[in-house]
């Protein structure tokens, strides 16, 4: 059988080659009776972190490890190489007098990349390096494709997303982020329990989609032979339950769009939508900022974050401030003391641009998303939208062009989306009536009229806070990362051509 380890074959150069090899290296050892595929089990004493945190309470301890090899260096009769666990690495060393020569064998042909378990004592080299000195060695599960030899610093981002399993291997730092994801939303999950939310599960499956301005995506029922929708998202079931009598419900989980996709668009995420009766969308900016704060304080363990080289500072109160305000103070226009007209006007002699068919609130909001979002980088709230583009909201008593609505923004994006929730079933049913229209208009993201939610409506809902935040987004901040594929495991990709 071929001895391939002075002639490291990688997959980047010759991956048949490198696979037929080793499928000879594993017909070899079925026929000698030693498949590692029919092993079932390698109980582990300890783990790589377990032996650097409490070296000096295991150091000449025996101790069993198991993980994948990727590092070797045969030197004749003794030989290090290198173990990868679930939290790290490990250095081994291993020498034919101590496992004898048939095993020291065994361990040569051994390729990067196998899952090895091994056993032997706790020690430091002479260079103080934390090691294990190996008494015994098992073959667990043979790899039959090598490691890309450059994978580390590997600029071919789509491989590391099409390979996620491959791209966690070879780098650590990806698998610590989807280790801060889990932390983050533990904690998320913690301070709402403890604040007496409860957590609930609704539908992804729906017969008309709501909650959102988005495009669903459409699927078949076999059995009710309907169309159903993936769910865009959970609003208005948990406002349902509201009804029902939570007065305080989340819920954590999968949306689905049929948009478009970009560094911060995937068609499916994951979002919290929170929804607290008796309170208005202030208190929803209040839980906004305790949910940041117990991220950073609890899992980052510090009050601000570096995100692309810019301190964000997380800590402390948020300013809050009106759209309308807000596009004053980066355009100008005065928006609250001009008819829509008035703003076409103004923006037109200031040499600003307006999509034509506008109206005061979606020209309002338009000149907030073109001028003024992206120079939002610090923590904002930004409230009292145009009731146009808020069909869920209610009213702001004192001006029924606006809503009590916010959105917030950090590093120039939206982060989530909250309202006082529109309770009053007359007025929804005339805005969701208005969706309709907008839709056979050719509107493909207005929203259905949901007749079952009106019912819902009319037995009674309380004033109720609503609030939903983009996880993926919440994840890339806290992270440090630019692009959503970096923040989800198996991120949408188009499949390659065959």
């Amino acid at each position: 059988m071929a001895d391939i380890n002075n002639q490291p074959i990688t997959q980047e150069e010759n991956p048949q080659e490198a696979k037929r090899i080793r499928l000879e290296k594993l017909a070899a050892l079925t026929e000698a009776g030693h498949n590692p595929f029919t092993l079932t089990s390698f109980p582990k004493t300890h783990t790589s972190n377990d032996l650097r945190s409490r070296y000096d309470e295991l150091e000449g301890h025996t101790v069993t490890l198991a993980g994948r090899m990727i590092g070797k260096r045969v030197m004749g009769k003794a030989s290090f190489a290198h173990l990868l666990d679930g939290e790290g690495t490990m250095q081994f060393y291993i020498r034919r007098d101590d496992v004898g020569e048939e095993s020291y064998a065994a361990f040569k042909q051994m390729d990067i990349g196998d899952i090895i378990g091994i056993k032997g004592f706790v020690f430091k080299t002479k260079t103080e390096e934390i090691s294990v000195h190996c008494q015994e060695i098992v073959l667990l599960s043979k790899s039959l494709l090598p490691l890309p030899e450059k994978f580390h610093g590997l600029k071919d981002t789509d491989l590391r997303y099409r390979q996620r399993y491959v791209d966690l291997i070879a780098n650590p730092e990806v698998k610590k982020t989807f280790v801060l994801r889990s932390r983050i939303i533990t904690e998320i999950r913690r301070l709402l329990n403890e604040e007496g939310f409860i957590e609930v599960e609704t539908p992804m499956l729906n017969t008309i989609p709501g909650g959102a301005n988005a495009r669903p995506f459409i699927t078949h029922h076999n059995a009710l032979d309907i169309d159903m929708y993936m769910r865009i998202a959970t609003e208005l079931h948990l406002k349902r339950l509201i009804v029902g009598g939570f007065e305080k419900v989340y819920e954590i989980g999968r949306q689905f769009r049929n948009e478009g996709m970009d560094q911060t668009h995937n068609p499916e995420f994951t979002t919290i939508e929170l929804y607290q009766a008796y309170v208005d969308y202030h208190a929803m900016m209040d839980i906004t900022e305790r949910m940041f704060h117990s991220v950073a304080a609890n899992v980052l363990h510090q009050d601000n974050v570096t995100y692309q080289g810019t301190e964000i500072h997380i800590a402390g109160e948020w300013p809050r401030v009106t759209m309308a305000d807000a596009v004053k103070a980066y355009t100008g226009v005065d928006c609250m003391s001009l008819d829509a007209d008035g703003i076409y006007q103004a923006v037109k002699e200031k040499g600003l641009h307006l999509e034509p068919g506008y109206t005061w609130g979606k020209a309002l909001a338009e000149l907030f998303d073109e001028y003024v979002e992206e120079h939002l980088i610090q923590p904002v709230f930004i409230y009292d939208y145009p009731v146009e583009i808020s069909p869920l909201a209610k009213k702001k008593p004192s001006d029924p062009r606006l809503t009590e609505r916010f959105e917030f923004f950090i590093v120039g994006h939206e982060f989530g989306n909250a309202f006082s929730e529109l309770n009053d079933p007359l007025d929804q049913r005339e805005r969701f009536m208005a969706q309709v229209r907008a839709r056979q208009n050719g509107d493909d993201e207005a929203q259905m009229l949901d007749e079952d939610f009106l019912n819902a409506l009319e037995y009674g809902m309380p004033p109720t806070g609503g609030l939903g935040i983009g996880i993926d987004r919440m994840v890339m901040l806290f992270t440090d990362n630019v692009s959503i594929r970096d923040v989800l495991l198996f991120p949408t990709m188009k499949p390659l051509k065959k």
